[in-house]
């Protein structure tokens, strides 16, 4: 498990206090590596999120890469989503950011992580579309910390795909061809887990799939040079 996970056995918190969210999340990041909320935002905000989703210009969107700056380059057998990164200049957004931001503090409280800031996009997958198993940050070489992923598919249904397969942790042993878990991108549900941690993939979409996909960062900056977003 990711060290700064670990060394909260020494947590002087004896657990999560009764029915309060942010105790849960942690609890289950400390434990696990990982959460699913099934609707953790309010139905208003969601909405939102989604109407402003569709109201983009496809042609707003861009194809998705692999890597970050120098490294970035496109590969259509890996992944095949277009995203748009995100601003506060939308108010569903802002709400939602301020929402993710009372979460890396609630976070830093409680696990002591040193989370810096939030960086996200919607992701569109149109029919037949996926991203081969990956991992969003590698040991040591990052500075994403925390994945999340909040799902704005409406009425989704097993038959239409997508699901998230999130695989157990490699350690040097042939990695697990089984799934640790898969996560339906029902509308309004949500995954947490740790970056470097586990490999997931999104599996082959079929009919268009809406989501906002995220990382909670550490601060890589140098000198007076604050480390870049995107």
């Amino acid at each position: 498990m990711n060290a700064a996970i670990s060394a909260l056995a020494e947590d002087r918190r004896s657990g999560p206090r009764d029915g309060d969210p942010m105790d849960l999340i942690a609890a289950a990041l400390r434990k696990d590596g990982y959460i699913v909320l099934p609707a953790p935002l309010p139905p208003a905000l969601l909405a939102g999120l989604l109407r402003h989703f569709r109201s983009i210009d496809r042609e707003r969107f861009r194809r998705a890469g692999i890597g970050r700056e120098d490294e970035h380059q496109l590969n259509r057998f890996v992944r095949s989503d277009e995203i748009f990164w995100l601003d506060r200049a939308n108010p569903a957004v802002a709400a939602y950011l301020s929402w993710m931001e009372t979460l890396r503090l609630g976070l830093n409280r409680r696990l002591f992580l040193g989370l810096f800031d939030y960086e996200c996009h919607y992701a569109y997958y149109d029919r037949g579309t996926f991203y081969k198993k990956h991992l969003d940050a590698f040991k040591g070489s990052t500075n994403r910390v925390l994945s999340t992923v909040l799902y704005l598919t409406p009425n989704w249904q097993p038959r239409d795909g997508g699901e998230l397969a999130i695989y157990p942790p490699e350690t040097g042993e042939a990695p697990s061809a089984e799934p640790l878990l898969k996560v339906a991108p029902r509308f309004g549900q949500m995954v947490i887990f740790l970056s470097e941690e586990f490999p997931h993939e999104v599996l082959t979409v079929n009919r268009p799939r809406y989501s906002v996909t995220g990382w909670f960062r550490v601060n890589n900056s140098l000198g007076d040079t604050i480390d870049p977003a995107v």
